[in-house]
Parts: C-alpha cells; structure tokens; sequence
C-alpha cells in the first residue's frame, strides 16, 4: 500500500460486498473491553467527582484551545482521574439479556472499547510525576513509569507549545484486535472515529473547568511508542491532548526499554492492512512534526478541497443564545448519554437543530489550524425539523445557515446508511465529509488521519450536544462510502464520508 488513499478506497462500503460477506462473529475468541497487564502495579491517584456545572452546550463549542474564563489552577489527583473518568471511564452499568453490560463515558463502534488513555504528567497535587494507564473499569491507574517524561511527548511533537506547558498530557491509543475482531480492516478508521468521542469529552471536561486543552495531530509516534512500551502492531498511538497550561516540561530524560506484559484472553488475527495504514502516516521525529504542521495554510479553505457556499438556497439558522440555551452540566450529560436506536417521525424544531449543529460543529482545536478551523465539509439530510423542508444541504458554520443541494426522503437516507432503516427515521442525519485525495497530497498520510480524528471529535460533540437536551437522542452509523458522494454530488463530488451521525425524537 502506498498511501492513505488506497486504504480508504480498500476498505469501503458497498451494497455488493454486503450481499456477498460470508463473515461470521466467533464469539468465543472476543477479546475483552480493557487491557489487562500481568504484574504492574496499579494505584488509585485521586477520587473521581462531578465536573464543574458548566453547561455543555458552552464546553463543546469552544474552538481554541483556550476555553472562556481560562483558569490556570494547578491539577491534582482527582482532577486526572475524572478527566480520564468522564472521557472513558464506565459511568453505568444496566442489565440486557439478564446479563449486566457496563457503558462507557464516549460511544465506541460495536462498543468493543478498543481505544485507552495514557497520562503522562509531571509532579501534581498528591500524584507523583509518571506515566500511568488509566484502567476504565476501577478508575486506577497502572504505574508504567516513575518520573517527569514530559519532555518526551514535547520533543516528539516539536516543541508543540501545548504539550511544552502542560502538566498532564493525555495520549490516546488503540488495540487493534479489540476492534477488529468485528470490523476487520476498517478499524483503522474506527480508531480515530472512536478516540475522538472520547477526546470530544476529554475536552469538554478540561474546557468546563477552565483548563486549556487541545488536540496534537502532529508528532513522531515511535518515542511515543516506546515511551508507553507498547507493540504497534498490536496497539498505536493516535493523538496527543495537552491538560492545563503553566507548567514548562524538563529536558526528555532517557527512555530505557520496557515491555510490560499484557494477559490476553482471546487469540488476536492480524490485519496487516491496519497496522500497514497506521505505520505509513507516522512521523520520524520532532522535526518532521514541525515541519508538518507547517504545511498548514492560514487560510483553511485553501486547496483543502472544501466548499465555500455556493448558489443554492439559503435557509438562515437561528440558534439559542447561551442565555436560553439547556444547563446541563457536562457530567449529567455524559452519564446520561446513550446510542438511540429508535425514533419517532415527530419534528424537532428549528432551534433545536440549530443549536446542536451550532455549538457541536464550531471548529475542533487542534494543532494545526488556529481557532479550530478545519478540513472537512458538513452535510445534513433533513427529514423532520420545523419551518424546514427535507431535502440535502450543506451546512456552512461560519455564515450560520444551510445551502440546499437538493431532494432527499427518509428510505433514501436509509439505503445510504448501509441499509439501515433507523437512520432515515431520524429528524437529521450530518455527514462530515473530506477530500481525501487533496489532503494526502497536500499533508501526506498523516492527513488523512487527521480529517478522521477531526471526525470523531466532531460525532463525539454532536453526541454531546444532542444528549444535553431531554428530548433528543442520537446515534453514529455506517454508510455505503460511495453512495453518500453520490447523492451529495455535484457539491460533495471530490469527497468521500468520514462520519454519520443521525439524531432525532427517540421513540
């Protein structure tokens, strides 16, 4: 494989390989939702508690990294573990089937849970500077490393200043097995649709107490790698999120090797296309982090393969001010979040949709694009919102208002959805969409990666926002890759689907 584009078009949906698939789930080899490690320790570093009771309707919608009323408190103990807590943590358990199923904070595809958390954070409150893996199941944390190696994460990533001042930086993984074992090749985007729900929370938990937080796309994987003595053909890294601010990093210690063994109670197949995806989009070093992020334009809309309204009809949005907007605080939102699987055909109204796609779709702060602006298009199929008609639009942030492409109905938007009827039950279904091929070019295969990650923080926030009020309810889904371009197009001919996200009424 030669780059990233091969393995988008390898790994696509389409009505013919749905008819034909022979493959069956073997159910006695599933792996379990969490990693287990023989013989490191695992210690408690603080007590998880309710995040502070800004609404989430505000926490989501910030774009920088700066949230407002910024607030550079120093972290401790509980403040890590709830971060991690909130944004992949087990947060309810309910009975289905007579058995007992434990949910985790963010969604995950097939809710197979195949994405982790790493700290690494320098001397906090009552918590000694190490690198930790956060344990969802006992809210724990096992001690992989004891002392500051902060400057690690700092050097891989250029000098990256988030992660230079951050006290605790949290780095998001996946285990390519816990996935795969269902989905097979197209884990490799799971991972990044997956950690980017559960970075979407990170974010709004950070960002709701005041703490500076960001997304890094750009940094050398492999002293990541060996720094959490990991196996990337078993598990990789994904993204960076630097916590806090104030707290300049030391110099990068040595890393001496560690390879902590794993208990595995499953027997993993190997997908080498996945691994082969992940390997080809890594960066050598800091300076090949620096010298990418460089490539990015101040001008987001330059050559990016994005679209600029058009001629079409405009339908003007008019969202709630923050004011009149839900208070639900961002831990009720979390704990209540769910994955509708039913809707009634009931309208939603105007203001609602407005809201949810106002505050979700604001822009992602990442390290590559100042103020959140990004490298994707959002689209919406409208089956029952008031005072607007069905139909496929664009939906364009910055002006604040739909350009109408054209018709759509409800069994339509089924069919695109992998045949998945549920979906055009929905008031709405938004489609973010990239063009793959202008961003390979333009930033190679690591920016494939990064339309992916700002994908599912973007579902992670859209889950978000429709959760925080009572009457919504919302789910992510799969699609047929061409068929969406398809009935998208002329406007959407040159991209291709990251993510769906349909929400509505529950029913």
């Amino acid at each position: 494989m030669t780059d990233a584009r091969e393995y988008h078009e390898r790994t696509k949906h389409t009505p013919r390989q749905f008819r034909e698939m022979d493959f069956e789930l073997d159910f006695d080899n599933q792996p379990r939702p969490s990693k287990v490690y023989a013989d490191l320790p695992r210690q408690s570093l603080g007590a998880v508690v309710d995040p502070p009771p800004t609404p989430t309707l505000a926490a989501v919608a910030s774009a920088t990294a700066d949230p407002a009323g910024r607030s550079d408190t120093a972290m401790g103990g509980d403040d890590l573990t709830t971060v991690c807590h909130y944004a992949n943590g087990v947060t309810k358990t309910l009975e289905r089937g007579g058995q007992e199923v434990a949910f985790r904070a963010a969604s995950c595809t097939g809710k197979l849970y195949h994405v982790d958390c790493y700290a690494v954070c320098g001397d906090l409150g009552g918590v000694d500077a190490g690198v930790y893996q956060y344990d969802p199941e006992s809210d724990a944390f096992h001690v992989l490393r004891e002392g500051d190696y902060r400057g690690v994460l700092a050097a891989a990533a250029g000098g990256q200043a988030g992660v230079a001042e951050a006290p605790v930086t949290v780095v998001a993984t996946s285990t390519w097995w816990r996935n795969a074992w269902k989905y097979r090749d197209r884990t490799y985007r799971h991972a990044f649709w997956d950690s980017g729900s559960v970075i979407a929370n990170l974010l709004a938990v950070a960002h709701a107490g005041g703490r500076r937080a960001e997304v890094v796309a750009g940094f050398a994987d492999r002293p990541v790698v060996d720094l959490l003595g990991l196996d990337p053909e078993d598990e990789g890294t994904l993204a960076l999120v630097p916590v806090g601010a104030g707290d300049p990093v030391p110099d990068a210690p040595t890393v001496d090797r560690i390879d902590p063994a794993v208990v595995l109670d499953s027997d993993p197949v190997d997908y080498p296309l996945v691994h082969e995806a992940w390997a080809e989009s890594t960066l050598a070093d800091g300076d090949a982090a620096r010298a990418w992020r460089r490539r990015f334009p101040d001008d987001a809309s330059a050559g990016l393969g994005t679209h600029a309204p058009g001629d079409g009809d405009r339908v003007d949005l008019d969202p709630v001010d923050a004011e009149t907007a839900s208070a639900r605080p961002v831990g009720n939102t979390i704990r209540r979040r769910g994955s509708s699987r039913e809707y009634s055909h009931d309208a939603i109204s105007d203001r609602l949709f407005a809201t949810v796609l106002d505050r979700a779709l604001a822009g992602v702060p990442t390290d590559c694009f100042d103020g959140g602006d990004g490298v994707l298009d959002h689209y919406c199929l409208v089956h029952g919102v008031d005072d607007i008609p069905s139909g496929a639009y664009q939906y364009h942030p910055d002006e604040g208002c739909l350009e109408r492409l054209g018709d759509t109905d409800r069994e339509t938007a089924g069919d695109l959805a992998a045949g998945q009827a549920v979906v055009g039950d929905a008031a709405v279904n938004v489609y973010t969409m990239a063009d793959v091929d202008a961003l390979v070019d333009r930033f190679g295969n690591r920016g494939y990666r990064l339309a992916q990650l700002q994908a599912g923080v973007e579902l992670g926030r859209l889950y978000l926002a429709s959760y925080a009020h009572r009457r919504l309810g919302g789910r992510g889904f799969t699609f047929f890759d061409d068929l969406v371009t398809d009935h998208l197009s002329p406007r959407a001919a040159n991209q291709t689907p990251m993510t769906l996200f349909a929400f509505g009424q529950p029913a």
